[in-house]
Order: C-alpha cells, then sequence, then structure tokens
C-alpha cells in the first residue's frame, strides 16, 4: 500500500493517561509530543437553606439511594478501545469530521459493545473508525503492525504487491510489484484492480486487511483474482515467500562516450539513507556526467527517509510543507551541499506514490530535476504509526497534510511530468527493454551537452 510514516512511536499501554499533541514535529521525530492532561478541579459553591429536622433526616437516609453508582472499571480490552479513540481524537488531521460522523457517540456506542478479549476489541475500533472514512487511519492488528514494520525496515514475507485505493470507490488498486517477487513474476502491473483474495472481494475487506491476507508464511498459497485494464478478470495462484526489498539499486550505463549515473529507488524504508549516500559516492568515483533517478513504482515509505535523500540532492532549497490538524506549517528545507550536484532527470510514474511524490515534487519546484514518465499517484498525506501495548497491535493515524514547495496540494491529483512518456508503459524498470529509461538517457545527455556547451562560452 502507498503509506508514508513519520516515525513508529512507542507502544502506549492501555491503562496510558497520555494523549498525542497536533503540533508537527521536526523531521524524523516522532509527531507530536506526549501530554498529560489534568481535569478541571473548579468547584461551585450555592448556599442552601436550613431544613425541618426530620425532614432533613429524611433526606439524609434517601442519599444512598439518590447518590450515582461508581464508575465501572474498564479491563484490559475496554482500555484498549477508549485508549485508540484517544490518539485519533487528539492527533486525526481532520478535527472536524468527528461533528460530522458524532465520535464521541461513536466511542459511547463501542463501549456498549461486550468486549472481553483483544478480538472483540479490535472489532469494535475498526468499527469506531470507519465512519472517518479515511482508509489510511486504522487499526493495525499484531500481524499487521509486524508486517508493516518489517516492511519499513527492508524485508516482507507474501506475494510482493503494493496497493492502493482509487479515488472513492474504495477499489483496490496494484500500485506497483515488488521487483524480484511472486507478483512481479507472474506479470502483475501497475493499475491492475485486485478484486478477490481467497474469494474475498477486497471492497469488503478494505486495504489493511487485503494485505494483511496477502502476506504469510513462506511456501503457503494464496489465490488472487485481478482484473487489468481494459481487460477481463483473471484467477493466479501465488506462492508467498521471503522477498527482499533490495529499496536502493544502482549501475553505470554508457551512451555516446558518456557515463550515466542509474540509482532507483523502490521504497524508503530505514537503510535507504545509507545506501543512497554509498551509491552516489561510488558512481560518482566511477566518473559519471549525469544521473537518472528512477522513482517509478516507489509507493513511499517513511517520510524521514524521503527527506534525507532530498536533502542529498538539494543545496539549501525548500522540500515540502506539512500542515497539521490546527493549520500550522512546518517547512523543510536542505542544507547547504550536496552529495551530488551534476545533472540529473528523474523518472515517475502512477505507482509513484506518498514519501516519493515529497521527493519528486521537491526536485521538480526546485528546478533541479525535470519528471519523466507518468502522472504520479497523488497521496498528500502522512501517517505515524503507534504501537497499542503489549499485545503487538498499533494504529496508523493521519497527521498531516503536505504541499510541495510551490505550494501545490497533490492530494488525488499527483504530479504532472514535464515530459509525459507514452505507452505502453515497461515492465521491468530498469531492465533491458526498458524504452521509458532510454528515453530519459537521451534527455540526459541533451541537458550534460547544454551545460557543457554553456560552460565553454
Amino acid at each position: 500500500m502507498a503509506e508514508s510514516t513519520d516515525a513508529i512511536g512507542p507502544p502506549v499501554t492501555a491503562a496510558s493517561p497520555f494523549v498525542k499533541s497536533a503540533a508537527a514535529p521536526p523531521a524524523g521525530s516522532p509527531p507530536g509530543q506526549w501530554s498529560r492532561q489534568a481535569p478541571d478541579q473548579g468547584q461551585i459553591r450555592r448556599p442552601g437553606r436550613r431544613l425541618p429536622g426530620l425532614l432533613l433526616g429524611l433526606l439524609l437516609g434517601l442519599l444512598p439511594l439518590l447518590a450515582p453508582a461508581p464508575a465501572l472499571a474498564l479491563n484490559d480490552a475496554q482500555q484498549l478501545v477508549v485508549e485508540s479513540w484517544r490518539l485519533v481524537n487528539q492527533s486525526y488531521v481532520d478535527p472536524d469530521r468527528f461533528d460530522a460522523i458524532h465520535w464521541k457517540r461513536l466511542r459511547q456506542k463501542a463501549l456498549e459493545r461486550s468486549i472481553q478479549t483483544s478480538a472483540e476489541a479490535y472489532d469494535a475500533i475498526e468499527a469506531m473508525l470507519a465512519p472517518i472514512g479515511d482508509p489510511y487511519t486504522r487499526l493495525l492488528r499484531p500481524a499487521e503492525w509486524s508486517a508493516l514494520r518489517s516492511s519499513t525496515q527492508g524485508s516482507v514475507s507474501g506475494v510482493g504487491l503494493q496497493l492502493g485505493l482509487r479515488g472513492d470507490s474504495g477499489t483496490v488498486v496494484v500500485i506497483a510489484p515488488l521487483e524480484g517477487s511472486p507478483a512481479a513474476e507472474a506479470g502483475i502491473a501497475t493499475g491492475w484492480e485486485l478484486l478477490r483474495v481467497d474469494g474475498l472481494p477486497t471492497q469488503e475487506l478494505g486495504l489493511e486487511a487485503t494485505a494483511s491476507r496477502l502476506r504469510g508464511a513462506a511456501g503457503t498459497r494464496v489465490l488472487l483474482e485481478l482484473q487489468p485494464p481494459q481487460g477481463q478478470p483473471q484467477e493466479l495462484e501465488l506462492s508467498r515467500r521471503q522477498v527482499d526489498l533490495q529499496p536502493v539499486r544502482s549501475r553505470v550505463i554508457e551512451r555516446a562516450g558518456q557515463r550515466f549515473g542509474y540509482l532507483r529507488i523502490t521504497q524508503f524504508a530505514e537503510p535507504v539513507p545509507a545506501a543512497v549516500a554509498v551509491a552516489l559516492q561510488e558512481l560518482q568515483q566511477q566518473e559519471i556526467t549525469g544521473l537518472v533517478l528512477d522513482l517509478r513504482n516507489n509507493s513511499g515509505g517513511l517520510v524521514s527517509a524521503g527527506l534525507a535523500v532530498a536533502n542529498d540532492l538539494l543545496s539549501s532549497a525548500p522540500i515540502v510543507e506539512t500542515m497539521n490538524r490546527d493549520g500550522f506549517a512546518d517547512a523543510q528545507q536542505a542544507g547547504p551541499g550536496s552529495l551530488y550536484a551534476g545533472p540529473m532527470v528523474t523518472l515517475v510514474n502512477g505507482g509513484t506514490a506518498s514519501a516519493s511524490e515529497i521527493l519528486a515534487g521537491a526536485l521538480q519546484d526546485d528546478a533541479r530535476s525535470p519528471l519523466l514518465g507518468g502522472r504520479t499517484f497523488g497521496k498528500g498525506l502522512i501517517q505515524t504509526l503507534i504501537g497499542l501495548g503489549g499485545d503487538g497491535s498499533g494504529l496508523a493515524v493521519t497527521v498531516a497534510r503536505y504541499v510541495t514547495p510551490s505550494g501545490r496540494d497533490i492530494q488525488n491529483l499527483g504530479i504532472e511530468p514535464e515530459r509525459p512518456l507514452g505507452a505502453p508503459e515497461p515492465l521491468n524498470p530498469g531492465g533491458a527493454d526498458d524504452s521509458w529509461l532510454e528515453s530519459a538517457l537521451t534527455m540526459l545527455a541533451e541537458r550534460t551537452t547544454t551545460q557543457e556547451a554553456g560552460a565553454e562560452a
């Protein structure tokens, strides 16, 4: 799925009284700080009248009957529901949405259910979050939380599909297959609709449950029903296996006596910034005259990793501006100097989403690199991931929107490249038959020749 996350927050125990502030965080830090909220201690004193002794005695006798019953203690499963509500209430990017869906009443309805187990708590939390209408604000059950954590660290066990939602239809679509995965080997491509998983409709499962059903132990099998664009539905049975994300790949390509660097980033996981720095150093040691950055089918990942790569390629230039629920803006800017300052072009497509769109938008708006390929996915939202406690579950909560340096909001719109490239789109980015890469190399050669001519003049 297309997932941009600020950071993975620390677990919150069910009895924790902490809530998350809405302030936008510095880059690379969890969004917001934890703060206690003290109850109002103010009291109102009213004058009374003296009553006859008998009447006063009767009233005092009735006091035990009239006094409110003590509040029942919540069990651990119910506390999980309350804490989930509280965390979303304090950090969700659009608090005006709560009035429209009667958010407080949803909490009460959730607690009216019989909640004795973690599974019952999960069902209650999902029912409570559904009316928000944001597929990216959701509960992550223990298996889902573990898988998402693994993916941000560079590996996943499953079929290797990155998924997203198309507009308001709720259709689950393929953003990209991971390179070298069972899905890629089966020929599944960007834009295919995923209709069913093991016979279950994906529109009923939702995005995260669909992704969860694709993951599993190596060697197990899963049946998919997919529909290519302008094609007929078809079934494919795939065998799950451990997929090494290998998010950074690079090589030197020679064209017309020039040496160009090719740098492909497939996901912004934790190891990416360090791997990119090494790749840029090695490419420059081989005396490249230009760089092709390939962000095709990069569905996002950690925002902090995307910002770090942008900092490597930009010098003292704006990267992105995030806006929290209170409308406060937090501008991120690259520091002075860069790891690579030579000519470059950048490839994007419909699978370029989220954190990779932050990078692509900055390169385009700052006139650092032209974009080639297809319109990007269009996800202008940022989530934070918060562990809920010892049971291994967590929450993903949309906490911010972002705009590119020129102020463009790309949510559901995407980014249009300066040079659109025609269909059919290559199925193997970076492969021998990649016509889009050839177009990028041609454009890069033109830019390199122009800059050299300008230097000589």
